[in-house]
């Protein structure tokens, strides 16, 4: 339906995430979310998992990062969490609807406030998330901020029930509208500060500094960092998109992807 996520995984798999719907707050396509994992040594599908169970109504499948035999994917458009067990494809979905993954907040980018191509203003629910190094922490945010982040033992147990799981969510860190996040080795997470075109880090104790403003920096957004520790920064430009800017269409071409030395390498447990 739509692709809204490529990524490689710890196991060297191309993973592609099918939002299953054609855009945020459009009805959902019945089959059409899925997680599907590419052998990129014979360019097959490995295998293809069918997430239809946890799909909502207005679901719209955003991203997903990994915790070796675990995959953790957000909602944008009906907000909540899915764990998916890799191994036998089990899915479920968690914290549906719980505050840490609704989007109230308005979203600005460039000193614009982002709207739908209505003219109502934009809300992207669940968004960005990282899996800390050590496995221990899941860490996500609507696309307006504030960070969370909850124990995956808990998200992993399928026997926790959704109270006691909503209870153990912790709002870690307020944050600007976002684009993209990573996560390196040492458990920093880079955050691209739309607003303000800039990157931020986020170090384990809460400390966050600036680590680049670059007016080309227009909406970075689907970070990465690459064994050879450089950063990889997509300047999207989404706000300039009629989904995002009330219509109107403002992308000045060609789009950019820049790179960053940053001398960190990625967390193994998500890619190598």
């Amino acid at each position: 339906m739509c692709v809204n996520a490529l990524r490689t995984g710890p196991n060297g798999r191309l993973w592609i995430v099918d939002a299953g719907a054609p855009g945020i707050g459009l009805p959902a396509v019945a089959g059409g979310a899925r997680l599907i994992a590419i052998d990129l040594a014979t360019d097959t599908i490995a295998r293809s998992y069918d997430l239809g169970a946890t799909r909502r109504q207005t679901s719209y499948l955003d991203d997903v990062r990994f915790n070796d035999q675990t995959a953790y994917l957000t909602d944008a458009g009906a907000p909540g969490l899915i764990v998916l067990d890799l191994t036998t494809g089990q899915a479920r979905r968690v914290l549906d609807g719980h505050p840490s993954t609704i989007d109230r907040r308005t979203m600005h980018a460039d000193g614009q406030v982002l709207r739908r191509q209505d003219g109502s203003e934009l809300r992207v629910h669940a968004d960005q998330l990282e899996v800390s190094p050590d496995g221990r922490y899941l860490y996500f945010q609507p696309a307006s901020g504030p960070l969370a982040r909850i124990e995956t033992r808990w998200l992993d147990d399928p026997s926790v029930p959704d109270d006691t799981l909503a209870e153990r969510v912790e709002t870690w860190l307020d944050t600007p509208t976002t684009g993209g996040t990573a996560i390196d080795a040492a458990g920093t997470i880079y955050l691209s500060d739309v607003e303000h075109r800039q990157i931020l880090t986020i170090m384990p104790d809460r400390q966050v500094d600036t680590l680049l403003a670059d007016p080309r920096l227009i909406w970075g957004d689907a970070m990465w960092i690459d064994s050879s520790g450089n950063l990889w920064i997509p300047a999207a430009q989404l706000n300039r998109t009629p989904g995002l800017a009330g219509g109107a269409e403002a992308v000045d071409y060609p789009v950019w992807i820049y790179k960053l030395k940053i001398d960190a390498s990625p967390p193994a447990n998500d890619h190598t």
